[in-house]
C-alpha cells in the first residue's frame, strides 16, 4: 500500500503541472510534459528542503515550500523551451 504522504505530494504536484497546462495551454503532449516535469521538480525541491532543513510551509514530511518553488521553476523552464515560436504575418 502506498504512503499516504507520497499520494498527497503526487496529488500537488500533478495539480501544479494541469493548472499551469490551463493557463498556458497546448496539446495533450504539452500537457503530460508539464505534468511530468512537475513531478521532478517537485520531488527534487523535497530533497533540497529535507537537505537543507527548510521548514518554512512544512505539512507532515512534505516541504511544500522548496518543493513548489522548485516545481514552478521547471514548468517555466519547460514551458519556455516547448514554446511555439510566432512567425510574422506577412501583410502582401
Amino acid at each position: 500500500m502506498p504512503n499516504p504522504v507520497f499520494i498527497f505530494a503526487f496529488v500537488i504536484a500533478t495539480m501544479y503541472g494541469l493548472g499551469f497546462h490551463i493557463l498556458f495551454g497546448g496539446n495533450a503532449r504539452r500537457m503530460v510534459l508539464f505534468v511530468v516535469t512537475s513531478w521532478v521538480g517537485f520531488l527534487l525541491g523535497q530533497y533540497v528542503g529535507g537537505y537543507l532543513d527548510i521548514s518554512v510551509l512544512r505539512i507532515g514530511l512534505i516541504h511544500l515550500l522548496p518543493a513548489s518553488v522548485t516545481a514552478v521553476c521547471l514548468l517555466i523552464f519547460a514551458h519556455i523551451l516547448t514554446k511555439e515560436p510566432t512567425t510574422p504575418v506577412s501583410r502582401r
